[in-house]
């Protein structure tokens, strides 16, 4: 599982013309899955998120984490985080995980950052077309793959 966490002032989804998710501070976490992801990687990958000391403290040091600045989340399936760019000039997205794997284990992440949060989050569709709006703030913008661990 990839994910790339970026810290935002703001940021909302729209499909189809209509907002399905808006959020001040917070993150914004794009979410790609593959078909060796398990329920372990959703697990470290949320603790990891609602930890990570990204927010600026009273000395504007990044020491405070989503849970300490009681900020909120979006999270938006992201089939290709695991494009293959080697060859070529098209990418191959044959390494993301199919609907009939993804698609559960998406709620099941949603479900899990929800918890670890201690409040409901937002997100996006999987599959659909989606416009993604956000104000970065930092910037800061982090990628983790929950395969390198170590």
């Amino acid at each position: 599982m990839k994910i790339v966490v970026q810290r935002v002032s703001k940021a909302s989804v729209v499909i189809n013309n209509n907002t399905v998710a808006s959020i001040d501070t917070g993150l914004l976490i794009l979410l790609g899955i593959v078909d060796e992801d398990t329920q372990e990687d959703i697990t470290w990958l949320t603790n990891k998120i609602v930890n990570l000391r990204i927010f600026g403290d009273e000395n504007n040091v990044m020491n405070k984490s989503l849970i300490d600045v009681n900020g909120d989340a979006i999270v938006v399936s992201q089939f290709t985080l695991h494009a293959a760019t080697k060859k070529g000039n098209r990418p191959s997205y044959i390494k993301a995980a199919k609907p009939d794997i993804a698609i559960p284990l998406y709620h099941s992440f949603l479900e899990s950052l929800t918890k670890d949060l201690g409040k409901p989050i937002q997100s996006g569709q999987f599959a659909a077309d989606m416009k993604v709006e956000l104000l970065n703030d930092g910037p800061v913008t982090i990628i983790i793959d929950s395969k390198n661990r170590i």
